[in-house]
């Protein structure tokens, strides 16, 4: 798990946006004997692998999807466990995320969280605010659907004021007042666990990504999972509605000294 991506693993055509949903803690503690809460710790080591290789790579933003907005529906004690587990991680990770420079945001329905975890998160990401390397995301209590309506209801309530013209809406601004406003959409999307949907996540920033499904679960995700997905994008023409024959010649490929192992 600790190994970097290299060189030969993948190419230089790196995605500038990854998002993550890390399915399968549940069933890998299930198949250990271990309660449910026991995948969700052993998860955060593949979290803390794919932040600092996205970092090394010199990857803009990734985004992690953590808890839905269906999740809560889960037995109380797991829901109880995993905000338990999210106030102890924001408290011990984030001086190493202020010494890779890595921006903290968390996204979602932060209403549904306890007073005390929106207060950690507010710190948090007040700490991290002014960092400029990786901009990392941290989908808490989110779903696709929440999303698109919180942005439809705040540009409605921009055009009743008169703030706004209706006309003046186009997918632009639209993308602006959703929860990755201000980022560019995610190029690839990676999923483990087994499982072949989006399951209610980003619905619209993901319209043009590529889809990596991965069969191992999420604790079990390690570095050449991770370069397999790499490899997976760099392979993909990606062609936005067009033909083949209209890309023309390849972009330039970003630098791929980043690609170096690290020791």
């Amino acid at each position: 798990m600790g190994r970097a991506v290299s060189d030969n693993a993948v190419s230089a055509a790196l995605p500038r946006h990854i998002a993550i949903t890390m399915d399968g803690n549940g069933r890998w503690a299930a198949a250990r004997g271990l309660a449910r809460p026991a995948g969700h710790k052993a998860g955060l080591g593949p979290v803390r692998l794919c932040v600092r290789e996205c970092s090394r790579l010199g990857i803009e933003a990734l985004t992690l999807f953590a808890f839905s907005s269906e999740n809560w529906s889960r037995p109380a004690e797991e829901v109880a466990s995993l905000m338990g587990l999210f106030l102890e991680t924001i408290d011990r990770e984030v001086n190493e995320l202020e010494r890779q420079a890595v921006r903290l945001r968390i996204i979602g329905n932060r209403q549904a969280l306890s007073v005390r975890l929106q207060a950690q998160i507010a710190a948090a990401e007040q700490r991290t605010a002014g960092n400029t390397g990786l901009k990392l995301q941290v989908a808490v209590s989110y779903g696709g659907r929440w999303d698109i309506v919180q942005a439809a209801r705040a540009l409605a309530g921009q055009c009743a004021s008169g703030a706004l013209p209706l006309a003046a809406i186009d997918e632009a601004r639209f993308a602006a007042a959703l929860e990755l406003g201000g980022l560019p959409d995610p190029d690839l999307l990676i999923r483990t666990g087994a499982e072949r949907r989006i399951s209610n996540f980003l619905l619209w920033n993901l319209a043009y990504a590529e889809l990596y499904f991965s069969d191992r679960l999420w604790p079990d995700f390690d570095a050449e999972e991770f370069a397999a997905a790499l490899a997976f994008f760099a392979g993909r023409e990606r062609r936005f509605g067009h033909t083949g024959g209209q890309l023309g010649a390849p972009a330039p490929e970003r630098s791929g000294a980043a690609l170096k192992a690290a020791p």
